[in-house]
């Protein structure tokens, strides 16, 4: 479960805001075995991606975090920008992966079961079907130019999903409004100990494990 600083800057004075108030990042467990995922993605990609990678991002990240709490005490608005690049890399990172990890499931607990329901009626109502979907989005997530995330979000505000991609670790709501729904990470280091450097050929294999009951469940949380 992800925590986070409970803030309220504009209703509390400083020195003494931060506090008290800060809780540490911790790495999500995952509720699957790393090899769980096999043959779609093998466990040694997990196991790295998952203790190495996210974990990374979870020590940047409670490190600036640490480095904001005493920019903001000393009142320091310059270190306070500064330090906002590294929040949004690794609190991407975090609240990137964290999701990821939701969204995949072994076959044994229902990974790679097509969607059904509101969720599935509103696939095929945007793009004819779930294959062009699944079609569209490998397209898009594909020609992601570097390192970077595919996503199937929520537009709210005129009530459609959306396929979007987003640079390196930008989270999806935070820069784009989207509400996230499935996020398919495209780091090399997500596919490239298995899949080398042919991203089209990981893309379509993860369908096999990706758990659409958490794809819906956030679809109908986010109506």
């Amino acid at each position: 479960m992800l925590r986070s600083i409970p803030r309220s800057f504009a209703s509390i004075s400083k020195p003494s805001a931060f506090a008290g108030l800060r809780y540490k990042h911790t790495l999500p467990a995952l509720p699957y075995a790393y090899e769980a995922l096999e043959p779609h993605i093998s466990g040694e990609i997990m196991k790295i991606h998952h203790s190495k990678h996210h974990q990374t991002y979870i020590n940047a990240l409670n490190a600036a975090e640490e480095k904001l709490g005493s920019a903001y005490q000393a009142n320091d608005v310059n270190d306070e920008i500064a330090i906002q690049s590294a929040i949004k890399f690794n609190g991407g990172g975090h609240l990137n992966h964290t999701l990821f990890w939701e969204n995949l499931a072994p076959k044994s607990s229902g990974g790679g079961e097509k969607p059904t329901g509101e969720l599935l009626k509103e696939i095929e109502k945007t793009w004819g079907s779930l294959d062009n979907f699944i079609q569209k989005f490998n397209a898009q997530t594909a020609a992601v130019q570097g390192s970077g995330w595919g996503w199937l979000g929520y537009n709210k505000e005129f009530k459609r999903l959306e396929i979007a991609t987003t640079a390196n670790q930008d989270p999806l709501k935070a820069t784009t409004g989207l509400i996230p729904l499935l996020g398919i990470d495209v780091w090399e280091h997500a596919y490239y100990l298995q899949y080398k450097n042919v991203r089209p050929d990981y893309l379509k294999a993860i369908w096999e494990v990706i758990n659409w009951k958490t794809v819906a469940d956030r679809f109908n949380k986010s109506l």
